[in-house]
């Protein structure tokens, strides 16, 4: 008797695991068994149900901006640079960007070469003036020259950060069209990562600087189908 009560139990027992597996793939928070060989099936579903940049779906993420942030903006990228004519030449005139404030200091042998695609006729005569508004923009390139390395014969250069201890990756710049630019860069000696036709992802391409960083050139005509499937 108490041979077949047993077996009665594991059987509704067994029946319930089924069930319960059957109806519901997904089993809510308060169910799950301590060990899950599936952990981030309730991620999969919270992302379902809101947008990916949620802070639900980004641990860490703060919705809401503490207030004293409220006036900061990423405005500038330093890279180091061997050799200041060279890398000038590059930005100026293989990518289009102005000159729109030099800074050097003498003490400390080293000079501050910022650029970007602002309009530099409009940065203010005055130089102090012209500093602080140049500190203004957003999204410049900040190139420091160490002086002397230009003429170094032992100076091996700097780290991109795409070899192993890999880091910093790159800058990304949006043109009109990918494959039109790239083909001018071809033109012009530019030397490639990835044209727009190689690897996996279409569209998007790699330059290097003179220094060897990296550099994304893209169009927002195939951004989004590009990336798409990320979405």
């Amino acid at each position: 008797m108490a041979s077949s009560s047993l077996a009665c139990t594991l059987c509704r027992f067994s029946f319930f695991r089924l069930t319960t597996k059957t109806f519901f793939p997904y089993s809510v928070p308060f169910s799950l068994p301590p060990k899950t060989k599936h952990p981030n099936r309730f991620r999969l579903f919270s992302m379902a149900s809101e947008p990916k940049e949620s802070p639900a779906n980004n641990p860490g993420l703060h919705a809401t901006p503490d207030d004293a942030t409220k006036s900061y903006f990423m405005q500038q990228t330093m890279f180091r640079i061997k050799d200041p004519k060279v890398s000038l030449d590059f930005y100026s005139r293989i990518l289009g960007m102005s000159l729109l404030k030099r800074l050097d200091f003498p003490e400390m042998k080293f000079s501050l070469y910022f650029l970007g695609y602002e309009d530099s006729a409009s940065a203010p005569a005055n130089s102090v003036d012209r500093t602080v508004w140049t500190f203004s923009q957003k999204a410049t390139i900040e190139l420091t020259h160490n002086w002397g390395t230009e003429s170094n014969p032992e100076f091996k250069g700097y780290h991109n950060g795409n070899s192993d201890p890999r880091g910093f990756g790159h800058i990304g710049i949006t043109v009109d069209d990918t494959y039109k630019a790239c083909e001018r860069f071809e033109r012009l000696g530019v030397e490639f990562v990835k044209k727009p036709d190689g690897g996996q992802m279409k569209g998007i391409a790699f330059i290097k600087d003179p220094d060897g960083y990296w550099i994304e050139i893209f169009d927002l005509k195939t951004m989004g189908t590009v990336t798409a499937a990320a979405a």
